[in-house]
């Protein structure tokens, strides 16, 4: 076994014990110097896993593996963390001595989430998922003497530890049935009884919870609103796209669709989460929550890639998981940079902001306007492939469902934009923002348009990373 292609978990782990031990050791001048080393230490990681994208390795009897698919949500929790870090600076600095272990939590709920991605086995899986969630417990509640911040960690712990002791009691029933937690193996010894259904749903329930899938969704509101906003962004962009990994690995790879028909609930759950998730969002008065609910609307399109289970549908899964880093981190960005400002996120806070700061106005437009699926940007050729996905497998009607509450998200979407060109300002006095949002928001701005007006190089690693399944 080539132990090198272990590298990026490795290199990681090294990288959040560094970064909490130099936070412990150095004195409070030395803060700055562990966020700086953290993320020029990731961008390296980053640049690891890039290079190992094509290596194929099985470790240990099949419980870990290394392959283009789960690779290519390395790159993605990578540059999730990597851009989350960056347009945080401000923000984090109110954490004042806890600085330095917000970075080294983010990284380590990163490795939770690689683990997850490129685990071959059901308890292997359920390790990395408990890593993420316990990083981002603490995260959620980072801000101390917040009332909204204790509240959302509190939310976040009791149901998240309901949601895992579903999923593992699913995982339980799976493994009674099969003798055997080896995703690869189950399929092999799967045979359609009752236990066995009722794993299935027990595990659907699971993972429906962590991508906030209606009804599971109950917490997004609360814990989205109340945590610190770099930690929303987080929590919407990477660790739903955690979930959508190890879901997809398992149900494509473990669970039979000729001998147990599980693509008709997801879809069934995927159409629900999008009408839900786009309604409740047109009544919202507060950017981060209105955020929430179009981050479940979101949830619901890529599982409707997921529930068409071809090529199309798996290709817009990851298309859509890669570019809502970009779309969706944008636009947490620039709710960061008006809420470092103004200290509230409000919509009205966002009144006038074409006035105080363009660049950062754009941004915001411009990536919203992809999450609601308008050409050219990267947004339109997700949806493309999601719908594309779920025609081809016979769910006509949920793409129609997926292009309808497209549209009615374009209202919600331009009341921020609305705000922001045309609402009264307060003060014309410019934004500034330091060098690291700057650049994070460029980042998002550029991947946002060229995912959109040249998909092929993505569109090409999507085919490589789906061979997995085909």
């Amino acid at each position: 076994m080539n132990y090198a292609l272990l590298s990026t978990e490795v290199l990681t782990a090294v990288i959040g014990l560094t970064v909490l031990v130099a936070g412990l050791i150095l004195p409070q001048r030395g803060k700055k110097v562990v966020g700086i080393l953290a993320m020029l230490m990731t961008m390296l990681v980053l640049v690891v896993a890039s290079l190992h994208f094509t290596d194929y390795e099985v470790f240990f009897g099949g419980v870990y593996q290394v392959d283009a698919y789960g690779s290519f949500f390395k790159i993605l929790f990578l540059s999730a963390g990597l851009l989350v870090m960056l347009m945080g600076g401000k923000y984090v600095e109110r954490f004042e001595e806890r600085s330095s272990e917000f970075y080294a939590l983010t990284i380590l709920a990163t490795l939770g989430m690689i683990i997850m991605a490129c685990a071959g086995d059901l308890i292997t899986i359920y390790v990395g998922l408990e890593l993420m969630t316990i990083s981002f417990y603490i995260l959620t509640a980072y801000v101390l003497n917040d009332e909204a911040s204790a509240e959302a960690g509190l939310k976040y712990l009791i149901l998240g530890a309901i949601s895992s002791a579903v999923l593992l009691f699913g995982m339980s029933l799976v493994f009674a049935m099969t003798g055997t937690t080896i995703v690869r193996d189950i399929a092999a010894q799967f045979t359609v009884q009752p236990a066995m259904i009722a794993g299935i749903v027990l595990m659907i329930a699971g993972f429906a919870f962590k991508i906030s899938a209606v009804p599971f969704h109950m917490w997004v509101p609360d814990i989205y609103q109340g945590a610190p906003t770099p930690v929303t962004a987080y929590l919407a962009v990477a660790s739903k796209a955690a979930g959508f990994a190890a879901l997809a690995r398992v149900f494509m790879l473990a669970f039979p669709l000729d001998q147990f028909n599980w693509s008709l609930a997801l879809a069934i759950l995927a159409a629900i989460t999008i009408v839900v998730g786009n309604l409740i969002a047109l009544a919202q008065k507060d950017v981060k929550r209105l955020l929430a609910y179009s981050s479940i609307a979101q949830a619901g399109y890529i599982l409707a890639g997921l529930a068409a289970a071809n090529v199309y549908g798996l290709k817009g899964v990851l298309f859509y998981a890669m570019l809502y880093v970009f779309s969706n981190t944008g636009a947490f960005a620039v709710t960061t940079a008006v809420e470092v400002e103004t200290g509230s996120t409000d919509i009205t806070a966002f009144n006038g902001l074409a006035k105080r700061s363009p660049f950062i106005a754009a941004v915001m437009t411009i990536c919203m306007l992809s999450l609601a699926g308008i050409p050219p940007l990267a947004g339109f050729v997700g949806k493309f492939y999601l719908f594309s996905g779920a025609i081809e497998s016979g769910y006509l009607w949920l793409a129609f469902i997926g292009l309808i509450m497209s549209m009615v998200s374009v209202y919600y979407y331009l009341t921020v934009a609305k705000a922001m060109y045309i609402g009264p300002a307060e003060s014309e006095e410019g934004m500034a923002i330091g060098g690291a949002a700057r650049f994070a928001l460029w980042a998002c701005l550029a991947g946002t348009i060229l995912f959109g007006v040249f998909p092929a190089p993505l569109s090409q690693m999507t085919q490589c990373a789906i061979g997995l399944f085909f």
